[in-house]
């Protein structure tokens, strides 16, 4: 899968944990390549997200959703609403990478029911081709048992995409559950999963909150695309930042 973002540099999107269209449209205006509707954390249900979808013009190559699991039906309505890549949450076979491509992928490389409630979503024939190329179909690692297992899962057919939760992963290695890891167990399987992937011509991207910490695994090409912060969480800080000043100038 090859990507096509702003100024031909490695896309960075933005996870939306907060049910906001305005958000949506604000994060693709400040200069993100798209967003991560996440349905799994924060307070996003399914019809919210459904609508939220609908912020991003119907050709975002990265407007994602993540789901709580693999159940199809929920996936199905995302995709019907225009998310271009569905992320799901901790992949560690590659029978679970199989359910994930059933679920997002039509006849001829998946099951997905064909329905669509946006027009002309995937302009080119025939259709259900258009719509297999246009989705992303992406297993999220984030346990030792999925870095264990990644050659079986990175292999599914119709797989397009591994994307790695780096705090959840240090806490299945028993360390603190924090995100941006410059050595140790969890820098090792990053490295590990980015030469799986490309062995194999899959993408890699991995969730950061820093700016610095993303751009310097970009830099050493060991992810193709990141997940740059969380909506609820750049709010919080403002906050803070704010009352704090606001308290010190007395």
């Amino acid at each position: 899968m090859k990507w096509d973002s702003r100024g031909g540099q490695p896309p960075a999107l933005l996870h939306q944990a907060l049910p906001s269209l305005s958000v949506t449209e604000w994060a693709l205006a400040a200069g993100y390549d798209g967003v991560v509707v996440d349905l799994q954390h924060g307070e996003v249900g399914l019809e919210a997200g459904c609508t939220m979808l609908r912020a991003a013009p119907r050709d975002s190559a990265y407007t994602y959703a993540r789901v709580g699991g693999l159940d199809p039906a929920p996936i199905l309505r995302l995709l019907d609403s225009g998310a271009r890549g569905i992320i799901a949450p901790t992949i560690e076979s590659g029978e679970q990478a199989r359910m994930l491509v059933e679920a997002t992928k039509y006849p001829g490389v998946g099951n997905r029911s064909l329905g669509p409630s946006r027009p002309n979503l995937y302009p080119g024939q025939p259709y259900t081709e258009a719509g297999n190329r246009a989705v992303s179909t992406i297993a999220q690692i984030e346990t030792v048992a999925g870095v264990e297992n990644a050659e079986s899962i990175i292999t599914t057919p119709g797989l397009d995409s591994i994307y790695i939760g780096p705090a959840d992963l240090a806490v299945s290695y028993g360390l603190p559950g924090r995100g941006d890891w410059a050595d140790g167990p969890v820098r090792d399987a990053i490295v590990h999963l980015s030469k799986v992937t490309r062995a194999h011509g899959v993408t890699l991207g991995i969730y950061s909150g820093s700016s610095a910490y993303a751009a310097d695994l970009l830099d050493r090409e060991l992810v193709d695309y990141v997940g740059l912060g969380i909506d609820l969480i750049f709010l919080s800080r403002a906050a803070q930042d704010s009352i704090k000043t606001l308290r010190g100038a007395k």
